[in-house]
């Protein structure tokens, strides 16, 4: 079903309570724990997923709930599939528009505008768009097809240019402003008359849309949050009053959870991945033999061109960056055979923190709909398009009287 009016609190305080009680599942992070803490608890389970393949934990990584794991992970995945289910907002037609709006915009992200765009249904039309986070104004000239005004805020000059330019090849009187949304002046761009749209407007700058437009008095507005963890604060900033008296507090390592799925990944991008992670992994086990005491130790992103070292290369010059001196005769064939093991451990341990994923995610959602009723919103929440598409698919509606 679709969540709203008391069905987001109700819900909220029921992941709420999911998600403190099974912390010690979620938080702990298998790439930089060699021994998870619940492994104590439950040796059964995590012996079981250590015997796994890397193939394996790949096919079960973007539906871990299908995983005919041990105790508790069957049940785990049957609570958090209850407590994350929400319905889809239902669509509407786009009407007749222009043959060339797609233009320029690749197909996986043209489709999710189209899904976007068609479950904005409001009680009244609205007569301003606004696209907050435009990047060239491919949602707001969709939605600007029955004929309202459209803004486009966008803080990269070039992508305004080339918006404008698309705008003016359409014969559309769009209005595309240079401006950064975390900006002091922000608010001046946004009135009464505005309904602000965000698709995939990350972290802090949705928020941003949240308090500004809430301030200016928009009767309407819809969300499609994303990158949680992309804020200038050092930890979650909770934004409704149930999150605020909630025990959870959230790092920025815990926000990047629900980012954690790889539906949209190519092949390339996932071998290039799996090789990075396993000399990481690799290099962790070295400077754990080489340093004290025996602890993660974080490293820097890397170049992917790093990739084409030798392995011992990778290791020494990743080693004289962290300002490590190595010492003794060190195999490297059977220490980055360790690391390919390890990485297969740690995908598959990985799969009870993605049980999680979703129930954190919805938390956050839920988190926002209760900021925006407390602000005077009748707001709805539910999906508009298929994970398949992207796995950021929730979206926000809300509308003042």
């Amino acid at each position: 079903m679709i969540l709203t009016g008391p069905a987001l609190r109700e819900r909220f305080q029921a992941l709420d309570d999911f998600l403190v009680t099974h912390q010690e599942l979620w938080r702990p992070k298998p790439f930089s724990n060699p021994v998870l803490p619940w492994e104590t608890k439950h040796p059964e389970l995590g012996a079981w997923l250590r015997g796994r393949s890397l193939e394996q934990a790949e096919a079960e990584h973007n539906h871990p709930e299908h995983l005919q794991a041990p105790y508790p992970f069957r049940e785990l995945a049957a609570s958090a599939a209850t407590l994350a289910a929400v319905g889809e907002l239902p669509a509407h037609e786009l009407g007749a528009r222009h043959a060339r709006l797609d233009v320029d915009v690749p197909g996986r992200k043209w489709q999710q505008i189209e899904a976007f765009a068609s479950r904005l249904h409001f009680q009244k039309v609205p007569n301003h768009w606004l696209d907050w986070c435009a990047g060239k104004g491919h949602l707001g000239r969709l939605l600007a097809q029955g004929g309202q005004q459209l803004t486009c805020l966008e803080y990269d000059e070039q992508l305004v240019a080339a918006g404008q330019r698309l705008s003016e090849r359409l014969h559309m009187g769009v209005q595309h402003m240079l401006q950064d949304v975390l900006d002091d002046d922000a608010a001046t761009h946004l009135s009464a008359g505005h309904s602000p749209v965000a698709l995939h407007a990350c972290g802090d700058l949705h928020v941003r849309l949240m308090q500004l437009a809430s301030a200016a008095g928009c009767t309407q507005l819809a969300i499609a949050p994303c990158c949680y963890n992309r804020t200038g604060h050092s930890h979650y900033q909770p934004l409704s009053m149930p999150a605020q008296h909630s025990p959870l507090r959230l790092s920025l390592d815990d926000l990047r959870l629900p980012m954690a799925e790889t539906v949209t990944a190519g092949q390339r991008q996932r071998r290039q991945r799996d090789h990075s992670m396993a000399w990481r992994l690799a290099f962790d086990q070295l400077q754990r033999q080489q340093r004290s005491p025996d602890e993660y130790l974080p490293t820097p992103s890397l170049p992917i061109s790093w990739l084409n070292k030798d392995f011992s290369d990778y290791c020494r010059d990743l080693a004289e960056l962290k300002g490590i001196k190595l010492h003794g005769d060190i195999d490297w064939h059977t220490l980055e055979a360790a690391g390919w093991r390890r990485l297969a451990e740690v995908r598959n341990l990985e799969l009870v923190r993605g049980l999680f994923r979703r129930p954190l995610e919805m938390w956050l959602l839920l988190d926002r709909a209760l900021y925006l009723e407390e602000q005077g919103y009748r707001v709805r929440l539910g999906t508009f398009c298929p994970r398949s598409l992207t796995p950021r698919n929730l979206l926000l509606l809300a509308e003042r009287s």
